[in-house]
């Protein structure tokens, strides 16, 4: 704790009846010999500015504060530890306990890349119909759980190709389109007992008039309990979509709330004029730490004191994917670390409890000027007030332009700085005696942070409150009372990515996507086949879907950690002839993920049936390191193994060695993720994953001598008949790196370490090719040389257990 704040006075609130109505107060976070902080502190003199609540005056309700699950961000969530994935939830979910979020949205998964990966569709095809894909109705059903208020959004961000005629356009056949989101919408429903509240367009993209309509109508249409409202556009602007809705009668009755994205706080009077509810429908997308959670605090209050917003979404919920694919740490909290258990509560789970602990959907906002605006010297405040009028929350924040800049949009430079203000309660409120404080303040340059401290009561003299506010700190006076800081105990240590690492697939259930891979381009799930394979994880999408980011070619899915440089990758690979991929590759050292998957480089090895296999710097294919043809069946399991070790990549294909080169220098990636997945569009299966660091254990060959010619001196001539045609080393013990396949080797003193006659084998590291050298036994009288050649038979990896 900084000496400020330490050194700052204690006035406990129990001598309220002695203060007088000039006495500002102030929050006194000293500790206790307890350790914990104590309450509010009065100090001389009274608030030079003062704000008026009025609450004669509602008209624009309060619709929740939100986080989106979307972009795959949610991907590693499902596979944590029972207990810490249940600690997690409850922190984003459950009410008076952490974030106690008012709305989930989910995205409408569309097989094509989202931001940090790929979410599945329910209809891969037009005859396929699945709702057991994916984590988005899991997390839906455990939000529903811990608060059976939350409400309900989805959007989608990509289609299957299939959607909009195969023209890359979704509203190409409004009615086709609109028919597969009330699929989506009837199947939360009958599967999983979820009614959605709220849908959306086309995330970011334009919008066809013609398709909101037709989804408006279809939606009346389809049976439903209650049909969710259309929010629209789900664009960066409130343009066009307030001139549409102004100028089409049919459009405004069929969209019911204007949503928007990343609006700066700001609005159009267009938007105003509407009449419509205006949200900010995803917000945020800052880094969280101290300056993500300024942002956040900064924005809920801002969007409606400038906006007139009633609703904000956090892109993302919570940053649970890898650390090193784009907008790491962008979510509300932390849990990328599945395989430990470790997770953070980060700082903007509080902020957001100081709303959504103390109002909520239904509630009304004060207008602007009567208790919601910005303050004189920085910051802002909103009143909210409960349906019924009895109840009051007010949220202040003075957030310093430097620590709550959000990554986007630009923010224009301000000031904020200390100040003392009055809050004056009319009418009903200004009966109150006290009212009831949260506090957070933001710590920066070594300061520590308080956050969401309850400090007990503040007093209201004649309907009014004196308060003196610090920079970059948040209040929350509320007549409710209440409010919990969750604390859940037994968070594991955090740990890399587990090597040894090995999945055969069985433990999941059909059409499951594998936890820890995490899909980029294409979907891969998992599928119960009759073959010894049992279960396999198949590349499930036939053509390019409508994407959303560039272009998408190949599919391809990403594990593990980036750091990872020399690293050995073992992979079963099954390629048939129906809808069938033409090609398939396991990879290492991959540096790319996301939005710029396409442009993905590192090492990847490829087979394609009646052609061959191919080496290259990138999963685009232009870098092409090795190439060679061979007889690749369709049809047929093949175990490609990859190794990256000491410079140098090494491929074998079903135990054969089939490429040896160096590996790519600098500026070509040195370390990243492990990948597998397939040349283009088109079914692939894929089994027995494993991952071992290259330290851990070593590329061992067994391989068998074979004598093609001997020659000898006097002293030996014994040996000759002895010799035969077949001579069996036991060891091997030369450095690995001096060989080259396919050339002379040259002399290798192997002294006595020979056996005749005995099937004895020799440990190599290399394999699949055919060497020729010359060795010699030594030792006098005389001396034994032969050429040979070598037959390499099997790969095998030493000391490494699975």
């Amino acid at each position: 704790m900084s000496s400020v704040i330490a050194n700052l006075f204690v006035c406990i609130v129990g001598f309220v009846n002695v203060l007088n109505a000039s006495t500002v107060y102030k929050v006194v976070p000293t500790r206790n010999e307890a350790g914990r902080y104590n309450g509010i502190g009065g100090l001389s003199g009274g608030g030079k500015d003062v704000y008026v609540v009025k609450t004669d005056n509602l008209e624009r309700r309060f619709l929740g504060i939100g986080g989106l699950s979307a972009g795959a961000t949610s991907k590693l969530l499902m596979n944590y530890p029972e207990e810490q994935r249940n600690q997690i939830l409850d922190y984003l979910f459950k009410p008076g306990f952490g974030a106690s979020l008012q709305m989930l949205k989910v995205e409408i998964g569309g097989d094509a890349q989202s931001t940090d990966g790929t979410e599945a569709s329910h209809m891969h095809y037009p005859w396929d119909e699945n709702y057991q894909r994916g984590y988005e109705w899991w997390l839906m059903v455990e939000a529903k759980k811990r608060n059976s208020d939350i409400l309900l959004y989805c959007l989608p961000w990509a289609f299957p190709a299939w959607i909009g005629a195969r023209k890359r356009d979704p509203s190409n056949d409004p009615e086709l389109t609109a028919s597969y989101v009330v699929k989506f919408i009837q199947g939360a429903r009958k599967y999983y007992n979820l009614t959605m509240d709220y849908v959306g367009i086309w995330n970011e993209r334009p919008y066809s008039s013609k398709y909101i309509k037709t989804l408006r109508q279809m939606l009346d249409e389809a049976g439903l309990d209650r049909a969710p409202k259309i929010v629209a556009s789900d664009d960066l602007g409130w343009e066009p979509i307030a001139s549409d809705i102004l100028a089409d009668e049919e459009l405004a009755k069929a969209v019911d709330i204007i949503g928007v994205h990343y609006p700066g706080t700001t609005t159009t009077q267009k938007a105003i004029d509407t009449g419509k509810p205006l949200w900010s429908s995803e917000d945020y997308s800052s880094f969280n730490d101290n300056v993500g959670a300024g942002c956040w605090a900064r924005i809920l209050n801002q969007n409606y004191v400038n906006g007139y917003m009633t609703s904000t979404i956090s892109w993302n919920l919570i940053a649970s994917y890898y650390e090193d694919l784009p907008y790491a740490r962008d979510g509300l909290m932390t849990a990328d670390s599945p395989w430990s258990g470790y997770y953070r509560v980060d700082a903007p789970i509080w902020v957001t409890a100081h709303t959504t602990q103390f109002a909520w959907p239904g509630w009304y906002y004060a207008p602007q000027g009567s208790g919601s605006s910005l303050l004189k010297d920085g910051g802002s405040m909103v009143s909210l007030v409960s349906w019924d009028s009895t109840q009051l929350t007010i949220v202040i924040e003075t957030m310093s332009r430097n620590h709550s800049m959000c990554i986007r949009p630009y923010l224009p430079e301000y000031e904020v700085r200390p100040q003392n203000i009055s809050i004056q309660l009319q009418g009903y409120f200004a009966q109150l005696t006290s009212m009831f404080v949260h506090y957070s303040k933001l710590g920066f340059d070594g300061e520590d942070s308080i956050l969401f401290k309850d400090m007990g009561t503040i007093p209201v003299v004649n309907g009014t409150i004196h308060l003196s506010l610090g920079v970059d700190e948040m209040y929350t006076l509320n007549t409710i009372g209440g409010g919990r800081k969750g604390n859940s105990s037994n968070i594991p240590p955090q740990k890399p990515f587990p090597l040894p690492y090995m999945d055969d697939f069985e433990s999941y259930q059909e059409f499951m996507e594998p936890f820890n891979l995490a899909q980029q381009v294409g979907a891969f799930e998992i599928i119960k086949t009759t073959s010894s394979h049992g279960n396999v994880v198949r590349q499930m999408v036939l053509e390019a879907p409508i994407f959303w980011c560039e272009k998408e070619t190949s599919p391809f899915n990403i594990i593990g950690n980036t750091s990872w440089s020399d690293i050995y990758v073992e992979l079963d690979v099954y390629i048939g002839t129906v809808n069938a991929t033409s090609g398939a590759y396991v990879a290492a050292r991959v540096n790319k993920g996301g939005c710029e998957s396409f442009s993905a480089e590192g090492v990847f090895f490829f087979i394609f049936p009646g052609q061959g296999i191919i080496v290259t710097g990138d999963l685009a294919r232009t870098k092409e390191l090795y190439k060679q043809d061979m007889n690749i069946s369709t049809n047929t399991w093949y175990k490609m193994e990859l190794l990256v070790k000491d410079g140098q990549v090494i491929c074998l294909l079903n135990s054969k060695l089939v490429v040896r080169i160096a590996a790519p220098v600098s500026p070509a990636p040195q370390n990243g993720f492990v990948a597998l997945g397939t040349a283009d569009f088109g079914l692939a299966d894929f089994d027995n994953l494993k991952i071992a660091d290259s330290t851990e254990g070593s590329l061992v060959v067994k391989g068998r001598f074979t004598a093609d010619e001997v020659s000898y001196d006097d002293k030996f001539k014994d040996v000759k008949d002895k010799l035969k045609d077949t001579l069996y080393f036991k060891s091997y013990n030369f450095c690995p790196s001096i060989m080259k396949l396919g050339q002379n080797i040259g002399f290798v003193d192997i002294s006595d370490e020979f056996e005749n006659g005995h099937d004895g084998w020799k440990n190599m590291a290399a394999r699949g090719q055919v060497w020729v050298g010359k060795a010699y036994v030594g030792g006098a009288p005389g001396w034994i040389m032969w050429t040979w050649m070598v037959e390499i038979d099997r790969v095998v990896i030493r000391d490494v257990q699975y």
